[in-house]
């Protein structure tokens, strides 16, 4: 496994680590959506929950995510929206 491999599976196993539905800024990402009449929660992540997910991100940050990473911000916010749209 060279080098890249190594990192790019240093960061899965990390957001596999941080479970972000613990979190008070995801959780109040969630009823916000779940009492919206959005049914898409990307374009719910880019309006009305926008501050949310910022407030989500910076405390990724927090604890240890690599915002710069296009990466993993974008598998972050693919979970994300996976989560919010089948629970």
């Amino acid at each position: 496994m060279g080098g890249k491999e190594l990192i790019i599976l240093i960061r899965f196993f990390f957001i596999m680590d941080w479970d972000f539905t613990e979190n008070i800024a995801f959780k109040a990402l969630y009823d916000s959506f779940k009492d919206s009449d959005e049914t898409s929660a990307l374009e719910f992540l880019s309006s009305d929950g926008a501050s949310y997910y910022l407030e989500l991100t910076q405390d990724a940050a927090g604890e240890g995510l690599d915002l710069d990473d296009d990466e993993i911000m974008e598998e972050l916010k693919e979970e994300i929206i996976e989560y919010l749209e089948k629970n």
